[in-house]
């Protein structure tokens, strides 16, 4: 038997070990946060862009509606609050505007408000939780009565006007989840100090958490030309039932998305009035308010 040379076997020994993986150098492994949710391409119905160019008539202006508009875009681009141009043209509220309708515009302050009223201030009668530190973009404000009922395209003519007949809207209260995480109420439903009232709950939340719908339903309205309350998402739920949702940072949602309870929908935030970051929540039933607290989980 043949030897194998000394350099032969330890070749051969070398190849048979088991090899050791290569050391790898200590490094420091980062736990980033958790990204907040994108917002998702604009989706849904957009209004059309409205232009100031109604005919001179006296006292005012007369503007044809045309396809796409809405009451709220054309109250915007005249700076006269929708819920006036609704009362000088004898509409209901709660009606739909049609292609092709004529609507007088006043302009001007209105007689008994022109000594007391200042631009941009709510007038008599508008009550809200705290008065607002910021004025609305553009310098226009409305209520959240105007932005619920001015906020639907305008339909096309011969079309029957859609309505919300007020029994109907008065049905019933969908069932509710609580639109962010814990349940600490700075401020509570109902009349406050200085003549005020809360129309819905103020509840403590941090800068930026999630927001999500308290129910099924599709926005209605996404802005920030409510006074006092910042940046705003109005939901419209099976049976009429209305959710306003305030002082928001940012939204996820478009006019026009259809969501469902529990889906993300805006970040909290410190717009509006609010002096620390938290969500004013409002349920509503036709112009009637209600009380969130009796109808969210306990």
């Amino acid at each position: 038997m043949r030897r194998l040379s000394p350099l032969l076997t330890l070749a051969l020994i070398s190849a048979c070990a088991t090899p050791q993986p290569p050391k790898r150098s200590a490094s420091r492994i980062t736990v980033q946060p958790p990204a907040p949710p994108p917002k998702p391409p604009q989706s849904g119905w957009q209004p059309a862009a409205v232009k100031a160019d109604g005919a001179a008539v006296p006292g005012g202006r007369r503007h044809i509606v045309k396809r796409g508009e809405t009451g709220l875009a054309i109250a915007k681009a005249y700076g006269v609050p929708w819920g006036r141009i609704t009362a000088a043209n004898k509409l209901d509220r709660d009606s739909v505007i049609q292609v092709g309708q004529a609507l007088f515009i006043p302009i001007g302050a209105p007689p008994q408000q022109a000594s007391r009223t200042q631009p941009g201030q709510p007038t008599t009668g508008q009550s809200r939780p705290t008065p607002p530190r910021t004025a609305p973009s553009g310098g226009f404000a409305l209520d959240v009565d105007d932005a619920i009922s001015g906020s639907a395209p305008a339909a096309e003519a011969g079309a029957a006007r859609p309505q919300v007949p007020p029994t109907q809207a008065a049905a019933t209260v969908p069932q509710l989840s609580w639109p962010v995480d814990g349940r600490v109420i700075l401020s509570r439903y109902g009349p406050k100090a200085g003549g005020r009232f809360n129309d819905g709950i103020n509840i403590k939340t941090t800068k930026g958490a999630t927001v999500r719908a308290a129910a099924d339903g599709e926005v209605v309205y996404v802005g920030d030309a409510i006074t006092g309350f910042g940046l705003m998402i109005l939901i419209r739920h099976p049976g009429g039932t209305v959710s306003a949702y305030g002082h928001l940072e940012d939204a996820l949602v478009d006019r026009g998305t259809k969501v469902q309870r529990g889906q993300p929908i805006a970040r909290a935030g410190t717009s509006g009035s609010a002096n620390e970051p938290q969500l004013h929540f409002q349920l509503r039933q036709g112009r009637r308010t209600l009380d969130p607290v009796l109808y969210l989980p306990r």
